[in-house]
Formats: structure tokens, C-alpha cells, sequence
């Protein structure tokens, strides 16, 4: 039997930590004032295939289009943003086969669209912060979806409330 030398950290990052951390990061990369999401895509090997975040698709400036969540449905966000998981899986430049039992890291619960999305990619499971549009039908769709073709979902299990990154 090997001996300890040293004694090993024991405040490190789980991988479901560090992985919903570099989502949290990549949701700092969106403009949307209101609500900031972030996604990574993580295969079985703990390997990280692809990041994304809400946003306008490419090439589209972002400041001549809308951001608002009310009022007339073209002068509201929500008709041109791409969500976080959306972006994500489009941004995987590998082969689809890699994305088969991935794990996706995501701050909200996926909506309907989203969700088909995951399960045509082939990702597994899905790891997620807050559920706060639990009621509404777009996540009780979701739900049924991943029910149905055995998508595993789970919160995150949070040891740590917060993850200081320092940039010195």
C-alpha cells in the first residue's frame, strides 16, 4: 500500500461544482440584462465538449435588436435569443457521437425547445441551479420529454454558496 505524503485539500470543487462554475462563467458572456444563462456540456470522461450562453445568434449586433421581456412580441427578446443549451450543443464542433450520455450544465431548467434539443444531441442528464418556471408549461413539457426517453434531471447539490474566482 502507497504511504500519504501530503495531505490533500479537502475545500476542492466537486465536478458538478466546477462544471455548473464554468456555466455561471459563461453566463457572464451574455447581454441580456434581465436574465444571464450559461451552459457547458461535459462528457462521461469529465471532459468538457462545449460551453454557451443566451444571446443573439451570430452575426446579428445585439445592440439594434430588442432586450425587453414585455410589449409587442417583435420588440422583446425573446424572439431572437438563442438560449445557453441551444448555442452549446450548436458551438460542439466534434463528432455527435460525443454528445451521446453527455451531461449538460445549465443555471435554469431547460425549456420545451431546449429540451427537444438535448434529447436529439443524445446528452444523458441534465444538471441545473433553480427551477423558478417549474409551473409553467414550457418546463412541465420539458419534464414529460425527459420522463418519457429517460433524461435524467437533478439540482445541484450546492456544498458551496459561492465560487470566488480570483483574476490576479
Amino acid at each position: 500500500m502507497d504511504k500519504k505524503v501530503n495531505k490533500q485539500r479537502d475545500d476542492y470543487l466537486t465536478w458538478d461544482e466546477f462544471f455548473m462554475g464554468v456555466s455561471k462563467l459563461a453566463a457572464m458572456r451574455s447581454k441580456d440584462p434581465s436574465t444571464q444563462v450559461g451552459a457547458c456540456i461535459v462528457g462521461s470522461d469529465n471532459r468538457i465538449l462545449s460551453i454557451g450562453y443566451n444571446g443573439t445568434p451570430n452575426g446579428i449586433d445585439d445592440d439594434v435588436f430588442p432586450w425587453d421581456r414585455e410589449g409587442n412580441p417583435l420588440e422583446t427578446k425573446y424572439l431572437y435569443v438563442c438560449h445557453a443549451e441551444m448555442n452549446a450543443i450548436l458551438n460542439y464542433r466534434g463528432s455527435r457521437k460525443d454528445l451521446e450520455n453527455a451531461k449538460i450544465y445549465v443555471d435554469l431548467f431547460p425549456c420545451n425547445e431546449c429540451a427537444k434539443l438535448i434529447i436529439q444531441a443524445g446528452i444523458r442528464e441534465v444538471i441545473y441551479l433553480c427551477d423558478k418556471y417549474a409551473e409553467t408549461d414550457g418546463v412541465i413539457a420539458s419534464k414529460k420529454m425527459f420522463d418519457k426517453v429517460g433524461v435524467k434531471y437533478k439540482m445541484l447539490k450546492r456544498t458551496k454558496e459561492q465560487i470566488t474566482l480570483n483574476l490576479k
